[in-house]
């Protein structure tokens, strides 16, 4: 599948990233594809170009770029015990920085961008994140409910907090399907009938599932937590949803 390298404008600055689509020409629906904490990398295209392989249009952006280009931070080849630590402690301060209201002011100059694009059909979108773009993507969807029409969200990152604007409480505003696959340690008990509660108050079609024997980063292959059955599990959730939704199915 082709990759095309992107500058994305807004309102903050250009945002660097990536799109995958199919070779064969004409328009696809578009997915806005969220990175997780580690950053735009080989193993994001990897799984964008085979999203794309599949009818997509998979735009990419780099959510740090406030910070500079991707890689903003050097990423090894792989990411075990021996240096996880030291890599995420470089980048929870640009986490933890990414604050709701940038993170929603991203996501609809993301969202014009990705409609714009003339490989891009018209119709609904759907979000799709990994890690914290879990939480992005349902927050995306929440505040653009007219555009987003299918959440996917894998090994999910804060879905379920006090805040007020948590993920879960914006349940009502949306009008998408959602599929979460959470890794085993992903959520308590408690926090996922909190979140399926939030969700069937709603309305909101949707599934959770805690995909056995995975950890968290479940499907990053780069990674001492990749687990192949999850990573598959998550393509035969992730495809039909989108498929359903997007008007491929």
């Amino acid at each position: 599948m082709p990759l095309k390298t992107l500058q994305i404008p807004t309102p903050d600055g250009l945002a660097d990233g990536f799109a995958a689509f199919p070779e064969h020409g004409g328009q696809h629906p578009g997915v806005l594809l969220y990175m997780d904490a580690i950053g735009l990398r080989p193993v994001l295209e990897e799984m964008a170009r085979e999203l794309a392989g599949h009818g997509y249009y998979v735009l990419v952006p780099n959510l740090f770029y406030r910070y500079g280009p991707a890689p903003v931070v050097e990423v090894p080849e792989f990411i075990g015990q021996e240096n996880r630590v030291e890599l995420f402690g470089q980048l929870m301060p640009m986490v933890d920085a990414l604050t709701p209201e940038l993170a929603l002011r991203d996501a609809g100059a993301y969202l014009a961008f990705l409609t714009s694009q003339p490989e891009v059909s018209a119709g609904p979108v759907g979000t799709v994140g990994y890690c914290m773009g879990g939480g992005l993507a349902m927050r995306t969807a929440a505040a653009h409910p007219e555009l987003v029409a299918a959440v996917a969200g894998f090994h999910p990152g804060g879905l379920v907090t006090d805040a007020p604007d948590s993920p879960h409480r914006l349940a009502a505003k949306l009008t998408a399907e959602v599929h979460l696959g959470l890794a085993e340690h992903d959520l308590t008990a408690e926090g996922i009938a909190e979140l399926g509660r939030a969700l069937d108050a709603a309305g909101v079609d949707h599934s959770c599932e805690v995909y056995p024997g995975t950890l968290h980063g479940f499907t990053m292959a780069d990674t001492a937590a990749f687990n192949p059955a999850g990573m598959r599990r998550h393509w035969e959730r992730l495809l039909p949803l989108l498929g359903r939704t997007l008007g491929k199915g």
